[in-house]
C-alpha cells in the first residue's frame, strides 16, 4: 500500500468549477461493510486518515484520462479525480473498477488488499441484484446508423435520446470510438458545407454538442486532435437558433495570433499551448451556456483544460532557461515597450495558470527568486495603461499568495531607494491615477494595500526579535502615508473642496475607507499622524461636498475615531470643535430622513449609549441650541439629562468633601483627647455611678461636650437627609440607612463589619446610668452618630462581654 504505484493526489471539483487539491495518499480497492460493496479507499500518507471512501457503482461513468488520471461523478456537481504518480498504479485500479462494473472479463487480484476468495465472494454477493438492473438498462450494445447525409436526423435523435442514461451514454461513447465515427461525421460536415446543406449542418451541430455531453475523455482527445479540431469548431458554428453562422474559424485563423515572446523549443509544450487555447475558446465562446442538467455533463471538458494548464506550468517551470530569459528582457532598459508589453502579458498568463497549480508555492517562490517584484516596479512606471493593468493583476496574485513576501521586499528596498520609486508608492500612485472613471483598478489596489497593512496577517520574526507589524507600519507611515493622503490634503486647502467632480469624490471616498481601516487597526501610528497633521480638520472640509457618498465616508471616518473611546482623540475633537461640521450638516439636512440623518443620529446615540462623558459635555455645552428642539428621537434629551446629572455630581462634590472633612474632625476630637479631658470625663462618670447608687437622677454628659457634639451631629444629619432622594449621585451607596441599625453613610460600606476595638463607640452604661443611656439612644435613633469615650486597653475584655449581652440597636460603630 505504501509503494509509489498507488500514490495519488485526490481532487474535488468545487462550485466555481475549479479542481481543489484534497491531499496526497495511497489508494486501494477493498470491500467496505458499511457501504455494502467494493470501494476505492484513499488514506493520507502523512497520518493515515481516510481522504476518500467511495463505493464503485455499476452505473457510474469512470473515465481513464492521460494514462495517470481516473475521473468520475458521484452526485450532481460533485466530481472526483485521482491523479496517479505512476501509470502502473492507475492501470491496476482501473482494472478493479472494470472488474466490479463487468467491463473487463479478466480478473487480476494479485495487488489488491483482500484475499482472492474474498473478492470473488464479495463480487457474487454484490452483483446478484445490481447486475440485473445494469443488464436491464444496458441491454445490447448500441448500433450506430450508417454515417450518411440521409441519416443525419436519425443520428441526431439517437444521440439526444441516450443522454439521460449513464449506461447508454457509456455504450454510445464506446461505439463512437470503436467505429471512428467522429471522423466520418467530419467528412459529412465537409459535404454539407460544399452543398450548402443548412439542414444537415444544423443536425451536425446537435450531434457534436451531444458528443461533448457524453463527457468522455477519449472522445475529447479525438475531437481536439490537430487534424480535426477546426472542423469540430466549424460544426459548432451552425447553431439552429442563430440566423447566421458565427465565424469562429475565421477568428481563430486570421485574428487570433500566437506570439512566442521567447522561442519555445519544446514541441510538446508548444502543442499543449495551442490545444489548450482552442479548447478554452470552445468552452467559453463556441459552446452555448450549459443548462443546470448539462453543466455536470461537461466536467470532463473542465478537467481536460485544468490538467493541460498544469502540464504547461510544469514544463515551463522545468525549463532552466525560459523564465530567466523572460525576466532578463523584462528588466533590460534596451527592451522596447512593445516587446516588454508582450513579456508582461505572457507573465500574467503564466501566473493565471499557476493559480490552479497544485504546487503553487513552488511557482511563486521561483518567480520571487527570479525578481518578479523589481520587474513590476519597471512595468508600473510605463505609460501604457494596459501594461500597468496587467502588472496590477500579477501583483494581486503575489499579494494574495504571500503578503509577507511583498512586505519583506519593500522593507529591503527602503534602505536603498528614494520614496518616489518604492514599489509601495508606485502602487498607491497607480491607485490615485486610475484612468477608469469608475475607478475599478483603484478599488482593486485599495484591497491589496489593505491586505499589506493588515496587522492580522503579519508575523513575528523570532530570530531578529522584531515583529513585522512594528517594522512595516513604521516604514509605511514614514515613507508612504504622505503619498496616500496627498489627494485629500490637496483638495481641502480652503473651506470647501477645491475639486468636487464625481471621479475625484470617488477617489477620496476610497482613500477615506482605507484610512478608516487604519484608524481601527493601527491605533498608535494613525493617531500620531492625525493629531500632528491636524488631519481630521482637513477631512471634515469634505462634508461640504455635493456627493452624498463622500459625505457619508467622512462620517464613517469620524465614527471610527469616536468608536475607539480614546480620551486623546476625544480631547482632540473637543479642543478643535471638530463636531461643528457634523452639526452643520445635520442642521442643513433638516427633517429629511436619509442616510446622512441616520448616520449622524447613530454617532450621537453611540456617545449616549457608551456614556462618553467628555463628549456628552462637549455636545451639550457647544451644540445644545441645534439639538434642543429635536423630538423625533430621544437621543439629545437623554444626552442633556446625562449632562445635568453629571453637573449635579460635580456641584455636590464640594459639600460632600466638606461633610467628610467635618466627620474627620469629629473623629479626631472624639479619639484624640488630652489627659486632662479624660480625667475630667472619668470623674463625671464615676460621679454618675455614685448618684445612681443613691437612687438619684443620672447627670448627662457635660454641657460643653454635649453642645459641641449636637451641633456637629445635627449638621451631618441634615446633609444625609438632603441626599436620601439622590441615591444615584452617591456612587455605590444605594442604601443610606441600614434596616437593622443606623450606620454612617459617609464611611465605605465595603469595610469589614467587625471594627477594631479602638473604633468601637460604646452606647451602653453601667446599671445605674439609665438616663444617660436613653439620651444616647435617642441620638442613635435620630440618625446621628454617637461617640463617647475611648476606653483604655485594660477594659477591652469587659467591653467585649458587654457587647455580647447588649442588643445591636444600642451600638453605633464606624464601619
Amino acid at each position: 500500500m505504501a509503494d509509489t504505484r498507488r500514490r495519488v493526489k485526490l481532487y474535488v471539483l468545487n462550485e466555481e468549477r475549479q479542481w481543489d487539491d484534497r491531499g496526497t495518499g495511497h489508494v486501494s480497492s477493498a470491500y467496505v461493510e458499511r457501504l455494502k460493496g467494493m470501494s476505492l479507499l484513499v488514506r493520507a500518507e502523512s497520518d493515515g486518515t481516510v481522504l476518500l471512501e467511495s463505493k464503485i457503482q455499476p452505473d457510474t461513468a469512470y473515465q481513464k484520462q492521460q494514462d495517470t488520471l481516473i475521473v468520475w461523478s458521484e452526485a450532481d456537481n460533485y466530481d472526483l479525480a485521482l491523479s496517479f504518480q505512476e501509470k502502473a498504479g492507475c492501470d491496476e485500479i482501473w482494472e478493479k473498477i472494470c472488474q466490479v462494473q463487468g467491463k473487463d472479463p479478466s480478473v487480476d487480484t494479485t495487488h489488491s488488499i483482500p484475499q482472492p476468495q474474498e473478492i470473488s465472494q464479495d463480487m457474487v454477493e454484490e452483483s446478484e441484484e445490481e447486475r440485473f438492473e445494469e443488464m436491464h438498462d444496458a441491454a445490447p450494445p448500441i448500433e450506430l446508423p450508417p454515417c450518411e447525409l440521409s441519416k443525419l436526423e436519425e443520428i441526431s435523435e439517437l444521440f439526444n435520446s441516450v443522454l439521460p442514461s449513464p449506461i447508454r451514454r457509456e455504450k454510445l461513447a464506446i461505439a463512437i470510438e470503436n467505429e471512428n465515427y467522429v471522423k466520418k461525421l467530419i467528412e459529412l460536415f465537409h459535404m454539407c458545407e460544399d452543398l450548402e446543406n443548412v439542414e444537415g449542418l444544423h443536425h451536425l451541430y446537435d450531434i457534436m454538442k451531444s458528443i461533448f455531453l457524453l463527457n468522455k475523455n477519449a472522445l475529447l482527445e479525438i475531437m481536439f486532435s490537430d487534424d480535426i479540431v477546426m472542423d469540430v469548431i466549424g460544426c459548432l458554428e451552425y447553431d439552429p437558433n442563430q440566423a447566421q453562422p458565427v465565424r469562429h474559424r475565421e477568428y481563430l485563423n486570421s485574428k487570433a495570433h500566437f506570439k512566442e515572446v521567447i522561442p519555445i523549443t519544446n514541441l510538446e509544450l508548444l502543442h499543449k499551448i495551442h490545444q489548450t487555447y482552442r479548447v478554452q475558446y470552445i468552452q467559453d465562446v463556441v459552446l452555448p451556456t450549459p443548462s443546470v442538467f448539462e453543466e455536470n455533463m461537461l466536467s470532463t471538458l473542465n478537467s481536460f483544460i485544468f490538467f493541460n494548464k498544469i502540464e504547461i506550468v510544469s514544463m515551463i517551470q522545468e525549463d532552466d532557461k525560459f523564465l530567466p530569459e523572460v525576466f532578463a528582457q523584462l528588466t533590460d532598459e534596451a527592451t522596447d515597450d512593445s516587446r516588454r508589453k508582450e513579456l508582461v502579458f505572457f507573465l500574467k498568463e503564466y501566473c493565471t495558470f499557476a493559480q490552479t497549480f497544485q504546487n503553487r508555492e513552488a511557482v511563486f517562490k521561483m518567480l520571487s527568486n527570479l525578481g518578479v517584484l523589481p520587474a513590476l516596479e519597471v512595468i508600473l512606471a510605463m505609460d501604457d495603461n494596459d501594461v500597468r493593468q496587467a502588472a496590477i493583476d500579477i501583483f494581486a496574485y503575489i499579494v494574495e499568495y504571500s503578503p509577507s513576501m511583498v512586505r519583506e521586499f519593500v522593507l529591503q528596498e527602503a534602505n536603498t531607494q528614494d520614496d518616489d520609486v518604492l514599489l509601495m508608492n508606485l502602487v498607491i500612485e497607480q491607485m490615485i491615477c486610475d484612468p477608469d472613471k469608475e475607478l475599478g483598478g483603484a478599488v482593486q489596489l485599495m484591497s491589496l494595500i489593505r491586505i499589506l497593512i493588515d496587522p492580522e496577517n503579519m508575523v513575528v520574526n523570532v530570530n531578529q526579535n522584531k515583529t513585522e507589524k512594528t517594522e512595516f507600519l513604521s516604514f509605511f507611515y514614514k515613507h508612504c502615508m504622505h503619498v496616500l493622503t496627498a489627494p485629500v490634503l490637496a483638495n481641502t486647502t480652503e473651506d470647501k473642496p477645491s475639486k468636487d467632480d464625481y471621479q475625484t469624490a470617488q477617489l477620496l471616498s476610497i482613500i477615506l475607507e482605507l484610512l478608516s481601516f487604519c484608524v481601527e487597526h493601527h491605533t498608535y501610528h494613525i493617531k500620531n499622524y492625525i493629531m500632528t497633521k491636524d488631519f481630521l480638520r482637513r477631512v471634515l472640509v469634505l462634508m461640504k461636498s455635493k456627493h452624498m457618498f463622500l459625505v457619508l465616508s467622512v462620517v464613517r471616518f469620524v465614527r471610527r475615531i469616536v468608536g475607539l473611546k480614546d480620551e486623546f482623540y476625544n480631547r482632540y475633537l473637543i479642543k478643535g470643535d471638530l463636531f461643528q461640521p457634523l452639526v452643520d450638516a445635520f442642521h442643513s439636512n433638516g427633517d429629511r430622513y436619509n442616510l446622512l440623518n441616520s448616520a449622524l443620529l447613530e454617532l450621537f446615540e453611540y456617545i449616549r449609549m457608551e456614556d462618553i462623558k467628555s463628549l456628552i459635555s462637549y455636545v451639550v455645552e457647544s451644540h445644545n441650541d441645534t439639538f434642543k428642539n429635536i423630538s423625533y428621537v430621544q437621543t439629545f434629551k437623554v444626552l442633556k439629562m446625562k449632562y445635568d446629572q453629571q453637573q449635579d455630581r460635580l456641584n455636590d462634590k464640594p459639600a460632600l468633601e466638606n461633610s467628610l472633612h467635618q466627620a474627620a474632625i469629629l473623629h479626631n476630637s472624639r479619639f484624640r483627647r488630652d489627659t486632662r479631658s479624660l480625667e475630667e470625663e472619668e470623674e463625671i462618670w464615676f460621679d454618675q455611678e455614685d448618684e445612681s447608687e443613691d437612687g438619684e437622677a443620672i447627670v448627662p454628659v457635660s454641657d460643653m461636650l454635649k453642645t459641641k457634639m449636637d451641633a456637629e451631629l445635627d449638621h451631618i444629619s441634615k446633609i444625609i437627609d438632603g441626599k436620601k432622594g439622590h441615591n444615584n449621585d452617591l456612587d455605590g451607596n444605594k442604601d443610606v440607612f441600614s434596616s437593622t441599625r443606623p450606620t454612617n453613610p459617609l464611611v465605605n460600606s465595603s469595610r469589614s463589619p467587625s471594627p477594631p476595638p479602638s473604633l468601637v463607640i460604646k452606647a451602653t452604661s453601667p446599671p445605674g446610668a439609665g438616663n444617660t443611656q436613653n439620651a444616647i439612644q435617642r441620638k442613635v435613633n435620630q440618625g446621628g452618630v454617637v461617640g463617647l469615650v475611648d476606653y483604655p486597653d485594660e477594659d477591652s475584655e469587659s467591653d467585649d462581654d458587654e457587647d455580647e449581652d447588649s442588643p445591636a440597636s444600642k451600638r453605633a460603630r464606624f464601619i
